[in-house]
C-alpha cells in the first residue's frame, strides 16, 4: 500500500551524480607533449604541452603544424606568439592559399610559400621516415602531387576523384585509377597529368618501417583479403617491400617530378653512416 518516497530530481545526491558524469564534449583539445609524433622532434623538457592539430587535410599523426615549420624548423620565430604574429599579418601560404591558423596541419606534398621573402618549401619525407621541409624553387611550387585514394560517382552521377589530401576533383581523365598519382596545378585548381601506378615508375614511401625511401616499382603481390604487397628498388641496388597504400608515384620511369630532400630517398645503414659523418678511417 505505500511505496517508498522517491527523492526530488533537484536533490543534492542526483546534482551530486551529475556533476560526477559531467566530462569534456568531442575530442581532446590539448596533445601532450611526450604523446606528440616523434617526427615533431620536440625535445621532451621543453614543456608540457605541444601543439594540438586543428581538424584538417592531414591526420594528426601524419602532418606538421604552421607553427613548428615556423618556429623550429625555418626559425623565422622564437616563440608561438611571434609565429602566430607572422600568420596573422597574411605571410604564409598552403597550396596557394592564405592560412592563418597556427596549428594548421601541413603534410605530404603541401607547398607552402612566404611571397614576402621569396621562398617556397615543400613537406617531403626524408630517408629516416621523418617529415622535413624542402626548398624549392618558384617553378616547382606552382604544382603537387597527389595520390587517388578513391573513384566513385557523386551527386547526379558525376564521377568524382578523391586525393590524399581531401581534394575532390569531378569529371576526372577516364584512364585514372586508385593509387595513380595526379599532377595538380595549384592556381588553376585543376588536373594537368597523371602517372600511372605501374611498374617502372618511381615511387616514394610514405608508412611503416621503410618510410621515406625513394625507388623504382619492381612488382605487385596481389594478396585477396588482404594487403596488396609492392617491391621496390633504389638506386643503390637495394630492394624492400611494403604495402601497397604506403607507395605514393612521384614520376614515369625513374625521373621524379619533384625534387628531392637531402639523401634522395636513400637509406643509409649506421656503417655508411658513420663513415659519410666522420670519413673512412
Amino acid at each position: 500500500w505505500f511505496a517508498p518516497r522517491e527523492s526530488k530530481p533537484n536533490s543534492s545526491k542526483h546534482l551530486k551524480t551529475r556533476v560526477n558524469t559531467m566530462g569534456r564534449r568531442g575530442p581532446s583539445k590539448h596533445l601532450k607533449r611526450i604523446n606528440a609524433p616523434s617526427h615533431w622532434m620536440l625535445d621532451k623538457l621543453g614543456g608540457i604541452f605541444a601543439p594540438k592539430p586543428s581538424p584538417g587535410p592531414h591526420k594528426t599523426r601524419e602532418c606538421l603544424p604552421l607553427v613548428l615549420i615556423l618556429r623550429n624548423r625555418l626559425k623565422y620565430a622564437l616563440t608561438g606568439r611571434e609565429a602566430k604574429a607572422i600568420l596573422m599579418d597574411r605571410m604564409v601560404k598552403v597550396d596557394g592559399k592564405v592560412r592563418t591558423d597556427v596549428t594548421y596541419p601541413t603534410g605530404f606534398m603541401d607547398v607552402i610559400s612566404i611571397e614576402k621573402s621569396d621562398e617556397y618549401f615543400r613537406i617531403l619525407y626524408d630517408t629516416k621516415g621523418r617529415m622535413t621541409v624542402h626548398r624549392i624553387s618558384s617553378e616547382e611550387a606552382s604544382y603537387k602531387l597527389c595520390k587517388v585514394k578513391d573513384i566513385k560517382l557523386g551527386e547526379k552521377a558525376i564521377p568524382t576523384l578523391t586525393t590524399h589530401d581531401g581534394r575532390t576533383i569531378r569529371y576526372p581523365d577516364p584512364l585514372v585509377k586508385i593509387n595513380d598519382s595526379i599532377l595538380f596545378d595549384i592556381e588553376s585548381g585543376k588536373m594537368k597529368d597523371f602517372i600511372k601506378f605501374d611498374n617502372g615508375n618511381i615511387a616514394m614511401v610514405t608508412g611503416g618501417h621503410n618510410a621515406g625511401r625513394v625507388g623504382v616499382i619492381l612488382n605487385r603481390e596481389r594478396h585477396k583479403g588482404s594487403n596488396d604487397i609492392v617491391h621496390v628498388k633504389d638506386a643503390a641496388g637495394n630492394t624492400f617491400a611494403t604495402r601497397i597504400q604506403n607507395v605514393f608515384v612521384i614520376g614515369k620511369g625513374n625521373k621524379p617530378l619533384i625534387s628531392l630532400a637531402k639523401g634522395k630517398g636513400i637509406r643509409l645503414t649506421i656503417v655508411q653512416e658513420q663513415n659519410a659523418l666522420y670519413g673512412e678511417s
